[in-house]
């Protein structure tokens, strides 16, 4: 047999060297960065607000070319408002010039709200609508035409922000929270610690007085105390302030100052 010239390349079949398996692992390997992270993370959800038809047809069709899922389209500000509370999407595309309602004041609403992150569209790149807008609630924009090389990173970067704020204020809310439980903890030890300030005196002054009783009346000290504590069963007197009655009149006088000498 002649053997084969190295010019020559032998005939192969693909499918005898890497399974279909096989080939889509390569094929994903090869897929952009960016779509591959939204792949993994499963599809980032979007409303797009746009009143011309055919920018809206060319924005949604780039969201979903790079991964994104358009769960809704809205020609007005209105409808974007409604659509964003129905489906609470992961960001906003907001047109700012719209019918009805304009992206600006539909931005406000649903920063009101707290439910998505909105990046303004704009044909307009005047530094007074830009603060309009980020004063509105929008965490980025880009103006237009689209380009996927700016709109894509702007929708990560204003998502990144959203979760970051929001993360905040759930810190701010437990910590809050936290105060508030610590606040009624010390609160509720408080009024244990002057219960039982309040007891021990009673306690006191009940044994005075019953001291007194067993040296001014006579009374056993069992005697004594079950007189103190029927009378101010039946005369709804305190036991403080009955104690206090009974040190009153049998207690000895303090001593003059001439006595002292």
């Amino acid at each position: 047999m002649a053997a084969r010239k190295k010019s020559e390349e032998p005939s192969i079949n693909v499918d005898e060297v890497l399974t279909d398996e096989e080939l889509k692992a390569v094929a994903d390997e090869s897929e952009p960065a960016e779509r591959k992270a939204v792949a993994e993370d499963g599809p980032r959800t979007v409303v797009v607000a746009e009143d011309e038809a055919v920018n809206r047809m060319d924005l949604v069709a780039m969201l979903e070319d790079s991964g994104y899922e358009v769960v809704g389209q809205a020609a007005n500000g209105e409808e974007a408002v409604e659509l964003t509370r129905k489906y609470r999407p992961d960001v906003v595309c907001m047109d700012v010039k719209m019918p009805r309602m304009d992206g600006i004041a539909a931005a406000g609403n649903i920063r009101d709200e707290n439910i998505a992150p909105v990046v303004m569209l704009t044909a307009f790149s005047q530094t007074d609508l830009v603060k309009k807008a980020t004063g509105a609630g929008a965490m980025a924009y880009v103006t237009k035409p689209y380009e996927e090389s700016k709109l894509l990173p702007t929708l990560e970067v204003a998502m990144g922000r959203f979760a970051e704020i929001n993360d905040l204020l759930d810190n701010v809310e437990r910590s809050e929270r936290k105060l508030k439980e610590t606040t009624d903890q010390l609160k509720e030890t408080e009024e244990k610690l002057k219960k039982a300030e309040d007891t021990l005196e009673e306690r006191k002054l009940v044994d005075r007085a019953k001291g007194l009783l067993m040296d001014k009346a006579d009374f056993s000290e069992q005697g004594a105390f079950r007189w103190i504590q029927k009378t101010s069963m039946d005369q709804r007197i305190p036991k403080k302030r009955l104690a206090q009655a009974i040190i009153a009149k049998y207690g000895d006088p303090k001593p003059s100052d001439s006595g002292e000498r």
